[in-house]
């Protein structure tokens, strides 16, 4: 097997918290908390941290093995909805006093459950493309900008879908612009905040993988996942 087809440790382990950060994000958006003048849910702790780790793998091992996480990402958090549906289908223990909670958390509406799902893939795959094109444009310069360009691409366009999708009808028109722009605009930020890392940890993990790929002929159709 060539060495391009193989995934490294520190690829599988990125790879793991990027699952584990969007099943998290996904449970913890039941929550709304205030910040300040600002009403947000509490899926912004750890959903940012799926953008970051997804601008990580598109930079050092390119598109092909951001397309297979991104994948897996999305199948993980679908088998999590689907056996979430499955256990709030089940009856509950005449002794048991939790049912009411359990059910908020995870019998999420099928109309969320689309929405989160459909723009987390658009988000997740513009995010990486951006990267990937950027990278070779560039000549592998200027990874601040373009992990913050990518970012603001990936999120604009899971905000346009998801609050549409989910909130659509429900709330006028105006609130639901406002609340896309600041979610766009504080995961953004959360981005820029963390960006000394998000470097630090790119260049070791280049130096120790041994890998720096640049996205030159590849076709960037999202279905090809046994191209990696």
């Amino acid at each position: 097997m060539k060495k391009e087809n193989l995934v490294s440790v520190p690829f599988m382990v990125l790879g793991i918290v990027f699952c584990v950060c969007l099943v998290a994000a996904n449970l913890l958006e039941t929550k709304v908390v205030q910040m300040g003048l600002i009403t947000v849910t509490a899926g912004l702790i750890v959903f940012p941290i799926s953008y970051i780790i997804n601008d990580c793998i598109a930079e050092v091992w390119g598109f092909r093995k951001a397309r297979l996480i991104i994948w897996m990402g999305f199948l993980m958090n679908f088998m999590v909805v689907a056996l979430g549906q499955i256990a709030v289908a089940l009856p509950a223990a005449s002794f048991w006093e939790g049912e009411e909670g359990f059910n908020f958390v995870f019998g999420m509406a099928p109309r969320i459950a689309v929405a989160s799902l459909t723009a987390f893939l658009v988000g997740s795959f513009i995010n990486a493309y951006v990267m990937s094109r950027m990278k070779v444009a560039s000549q592998g310069r200027n990874f601040s900008a373009r992990a913050i360009l990518s970012t603001v691409a990936g999120e604009s366009a899971d905000s346009l879908i998801f609050f549409p999708l989910a909130f659509g009808g429900l709330m006028p028109l105006t609130e639901l612009a406002k609340l896309m722009l600041v979610q766009v605009v504080l995961k953004t930020a959360y981005e820029v905040i963390i960006l000394p890392v998000t470097i630090r940890v790119v260049n070791y993990i280049k130096k120790v993988d041994d890998s720096d790929v640049y996205d030159e002929h590849i076709s960037y159709n999202v279905l090809k996942i046994k191209d990696i």
